[in-house]
């Protein structure tokens, strides 16, 4: 396997190219000033859209700002790895073929041919690895998070499902859970659920017609969760009825996962 290559240090964020899926992936992973304590770490999709606003092209969740927010309020800091994605490959590599067949209602007939898998081995056993071997973080369960919005939430549900030894939380915001047929979901969350599941911090807006009808299909996996036995601890769905299916959403919610997830970590 080639070396990762980290480029360039700034503001606190190291940038690494790893290769991935026929190119270079950046990853960068934010480390707030900390008088070098170790820190849990949250794992994040669409990297692009983590950071600053001059380079987000739909919109920055502006993480920086939240994590000096969590520490300004007591909670602690975490390190923040922001996973870019594939650019036109996005949506199929963070739609897991694993919960069932992909059906594509209008408007969504690009996702073709699922690849989930293969970004969660990434994540899984390229970046998280790296990351906990090049960075002063802690390890454990505890104090390790996955989230993501949209493609992105439905792939950190896939990660929380698949990986409950590795994560705590799961922040599933806006996930694309309308891929799949009730039946399907059903099916692998029944497969997958065991004794210690994650923390799934489920959100949801209803502000235009694509956050409706994820709404719709969110609140269907959420009913099958608590049908299944799932631990009622272990779940929370958020909805804003007036919040749209955008970064600016996901920003706001993404300051309250956060300090949810830090809480955890001191459990």
């Amino acid at each position: 396997m080639t070396k990762p290559e980290e480029k360039i240090k700034k503001e606190n964020i190291t940038e690494i190219f790893f290769d991935f899926n026929g190119g270079k992936r950046r990853v960068r992973v934010f480390v707030p000033d900390n008088n070098g304590e170790k820190l849990p770490v949250v794992y994040m999709t669409d990297g692009q859209n983590l950071f600053f606003e001059k380079d987000c092209v739909w919109g920055c969740w502006h993480t920086i700002e939240a994590v000096e927010e969590a520490m300004k309020n007591g909670f602690g800091g975490a390190v923040i790895v922001g996973i870019d994605h594939g650019e036109e490959k996005r949506d199929n590599e963070l739609t897991p073929a694993g919960i069932g067949a992909v059906n594509c209602p209008e408007k969504m007939e690009h996702f073709t041919a699922p690849q989930g898998e293969l970004f969660d081995d990434f994540m899984m056993n390229t970046v998280k690895p790296y990351v906990e071997s090049r960075f002063n973080v802690k390890t454990g369960r505890q104090n390790t998070a996955v989230c993501g919005s949209s493609s992105g939430g439905l792939q950190a549900f896939f990660a929380g499902m698949e990986h409950p030894e590795s994560f705590c939380a799961a922040g599933v915001f806006s996930p694309a859970m309308l891929l799949y047929s009730e039946d399907d979901i059903r099916a692998y969350v029944f497969r997958k659920l065991r004794p210690e599941m994650p923390y799934m911090y489920f959100y949801t807006g209803c502000g235009d017609e694509l956050e409706e009808r994820i709404f719709k299909s969110t609140e269907s996996t959420y009913d099958i969760l608590t049908e299944s036995g799932y631990p009622l601890d272990c779940l929370n769905e958020v909805v804003m009825l007036d919040y749209k299916h955008n970064e600016k959403a996901w920003a706001e919610i993404f300051r309250d996962f956060l300090q949810t997830f830090l809480s955890k970590t001191k459990e």
